[in-house]
C-alpha cells in the first residue's frame, strides 16, 4: 500500500535540506520525496512499505529536530492514456513494480591439455 509521509525538519541552510533529501530517498521502499512548505521546513515521502518512524528516527540523529506530522494512504492512480484501436489498455512489459533483470548464463569451458611426446614421431 502507498502512503505519504510528511516529516517536519529544522533546515536552515541549503546543505540540511539536501542532505535530509539523501537521507529521505535512500530509505527502503521510497519513490519520491519532495520539500514542502513555506519556508521548504516538510519533507512529503511516498513510497510503498516506507517505515515512517524508522525515516524521522534517522533525520533526527544526522539533521536535527524532526516531527513526524502525517501519515497517509495514497489511491493508486490507473493508466489511461495507452489503450490500442479497440479502447482497452495495454499492458506493460514489465511485471508490476519490479523490474526481471536477465543473469547471463555461461557455457562451461573445459581445456584439455595434450602430453608432449617424449619421442619425435617423424624419425
Amino acid at each position: 500500500m502507498k502512503q505519504k509521509i510528511v516529516i517536519k525538519v529544522s533546515m536552515s541552510s541549503q546543505k540540511s535540506r539536501s542532505k535530509a533529501m539523501k537521507i529521505a530517498v535512500g530509505v527502503a521502499g521510497v519513490e519520491s520525496a519532495a520539500l514542502r512548505g513555506q519556508d521548504k521546513s516538510q519533507i512529503e515521502v511516498v513510497g510503498d512499505g516506507v517505515d515512517a518512524v524508522k525515516l524521522t528516527t534517522l533525520l533526527r540523529k544526522q539533521i536535527g529536530y524532526s516531527e513526524l506530522v502525517s501519515v497517509s494512504a495514497v489511491g493508486e492512480k490507473k493508466n489511461e492514456n495507452i489503450e490500442d484501436k479497440k479502447g482497452k489498455a495495454k499492458a506493460w512489459p514489465y511485471m508490476g513494480s519490479e523490474y526481471v533483470y536477465a543473469v547471463p548464463q555461461y557455457l562451461p569451458c573445459h581445456y584439455q591439455q595434450y602430453p608432449e611426446p617424449s619421442s619425435c614421431s617423424i624419425m
